[in-house]
């Protein structure tokens, strides 16, 4: 992907894995890759007006929750900044990447299968009563979705994204502890996210808090 954004390949375009040997999730983590999930790309190329490319993870992590959510037989809800949980279970994760005037937008999915042998709840498609689900179609309707909110993105801005978005996401006073670049942790209360896409965390002594990297555990 990164190749076709020098090459000029327009925006809109999607690249789709069978497996991957050298995925890859935030922070330089390794993903392992099996065959029968989705792993896709697609590009966004930045435009003068466009809002801040960083929130471009809350339109990928709308869609992804619309193609999931009547999928799985249980409640599918967004994670700051880029996973998706089924019932508390990862089922999705998302990377966004800059490359020059561009951002990648990387997804994936599980959709046969979820690693056994983690230090946190995963799930699957097919375990959550979707085992019908292919990779190549849900990767149609996928690119659909995305090209729908992209359009509201860049057509309203990010309010309305940012609204949807905190509807389907953890609830306001959910306990989280996140663990930031600099090693340090923090604890308290989802707040809201605020006009710039950043989570607000509310402290035990009633501060609120702009989390602008991190990951998040939720407790």
């Amino acid at each position: 992907m990164m190749a076709w954004v020098e090459q000029g390949v327009s925006e809109g375009a999607w690249l789709r894995a069978g497996r991957q040997t050298g995925g890859r999730g935030r922070m330089g983590r390794s993903w392992e890759s099996p065959e029968g999930n989705l792993y896709c790309s697609t590009l966004v190329r930045l435009r003068a007006l466009d809002p801040a490319p960083h929130t471009l993870a809350l339109v990928a992590a709308n869609a992804v929750h619309a193609l999931i959510a009547p999928l799985a037989d249980g409640q599918a809800r967004i994670k700051w900044p880029n996973d998706i949980l089924v019932d508390g279970a990862k089922i999705a994760g998302i990377l966004l990447e800059r490359a020059g005037e561009a951002v990648i937008v990387g997804i994936g999915i599980n959709v046969k299968g979820h690693p056994k042998d983690l230090d946190r709840p995963v799930t699957s498609l097919a375990a959550q009563g979707a085992g019908e689900a292919e990779a190549e179609g849900l990767l149609e309707r996928l690119a659909a979705l995305f090209a729908h909110w992209l359009a509201i993105w860049r057509a309203q801005g990010l309010d309305p994204v940012r609204t949807h978005w905190l509807l389907n996401a953890h609830a306001t006073g959910t306990a989280m502890r996140v663990n930031q670049p600099d090693g340090s942790i923090l604890e308290g209360r989802f707040e809201t996210l605020d006009r710039d896409g950043m989570l607000i965390l509310r402290l035990a002594n009633g501060d609120p808090r702009a989390i602008h990297a991190g990951d998040i555990l939720l407790i």
